[in-house]
């Protein structure tokens, strides 16, 4: 049976048989409506692309063929794959139509958003300069300063990743200890509740006197904020396991780190990917704090240096360098959450 058609086990209908429903019932014009939904992307490039060249400049734009880049290519790469769903949707295949669709008003927004904030800085000047430069500012001073940043983003990726899967090792311990003894909880248990309500960035001081490096107490500060998401979500998984489990492998002869490694811990690996999903944000958080404050490297560093010299062109490419890195570290730890968790939606071949 085709894995578009068949129902799950419980006999709920299936996303591409409830998308599938719903075309049926479409309209005609409903069915226009989408196509042209799905074109938005495009239109508003087009009206992007229309302001940035037709509307004259009030500052001096250098190298300007940069933004156009920015803007056609993401442009391009959806057309060519909204092209492609459409073909497949006239062969019967409507899920990458109906995925292409769902995206286009944020594309369209993003485009839009863009278009907005090129005629607010570099065409009018209301958004005060030189505080807020505009794109394709940021760009230009992105690839000249490229090396600089590139340095930074490579402190900061091994000062998170350090601090991060130290964290996380010393919560799973923590986590685990807590929630298969009572004994083990009722004493850390109440320094878990302590110290875990309090923000990251109030132990800085502290930290930075009696570290014996600006780096390691900066991998300490991160290690902390990430030791605290992954013990509780641990600790709450473990604690919430049916004893049934834990009697029946005593039945079937198994031991005590038996009983830890084969049942606690993959029964409470759900809890345990959402803890690292948000310690992985108290990491990021934590990480742009210590490096603000103390470390001589890193994003952070580069941000407060560069306001410190008004270059704020600078900084805000190193805040958009930023959100770009951090959302890539997040969508792979997403992906490593999916992959490994993929038994609760029956995709383990």
């Amino acid at each position: 049976m085709n894995k578009n058609t068949k129902t799950s086990a419980e006999g709920k209908l299936t996303r591409d048989q409830l998308w599938e429903l719903e075309e049926k019932e479409k309209s005609g014009w409903q069915k226009t409506l989408d196509l042209l939904i799905a074109l938005l992307p495009l239109i508003c490039c087009g009206i992007s692309v229309a302001e940035y060249l037709l509307v004259p400049d009030k500052y001096n734009n250098q190298n300007p063929e940069r933004y156009l880049y920015l803007l056609l290519i993401p442009a391009v790469i959806y057309g060519i794959s909204l092209a492609s769903a459409i073909m497949h949707y006239r062969k019967g295949d409507r899920q990458p139509y109906q995925k292409q669709r769902h995206k286009a008003p944020l594309l369209a927004a993003i485009f839009l958003l863009l278009a907005a904030f090129d005629f607010m800085t570099l065409k009018t000047g209301f958004l005060t300069q030189p505080f807020i430069p505009w794109v394709n500012d940021i760009i230009n001073v992105a690839i000249l300063d490229w090396k600089n940043l590139l340095k930074s983003v490579i402190f900061s990726m091994r000062l998170l990743f350090l601090g991060y899967f130290s964290g996380v090792a010393a919560g799973l311990v923590t986590g685990v200890a807590c929630g298969y003894s009572e004994r083990v909880r009722y004493w850390v248990s109440p320094i878990i509740k302590v110290l875990g309500p309090i923000p990251t960035a109030t132990w800085i001081p502290l930290i930075m006197i009696l570290a014996s490096s600006l780096f390691g107490g900066s991998v300490f500060i991160v290690a902390l904020g990430t030791w605290f998401a992954v013990t509780t979500a641990t600790m709450t998984g473990i604690s919430n396991i049916d004893r049934i489990y834990f009697d029946a492998a005593r039945t079937l002869g198994a031991k005590g780190h038996q009983l830890v490694f084969r049942v606690a811990i993959p029964h409470a690996m759900p809890n345990i990917l959402q803890g690292m999903t948000q310690g992985m944000s108290s990491a990021c958080i934590s990480l742009m704090i210590a490096e603000m404050m103390g470390v001589e490297a890193g994003l952070g560093w580069y941000i407060t240096w560069a306001k410190a010299w008004a270059a704020y062109n600078k900084m805000f490419a190193a805040i958009v360098i930023i959100c770009l890195t951090f959302n890539a570290v997040t969508i792979a730890l997403d992906l490593f959450k999916r992959h490994a968790l993929r038994w609760q939606t029956g995709r383990v071949k």
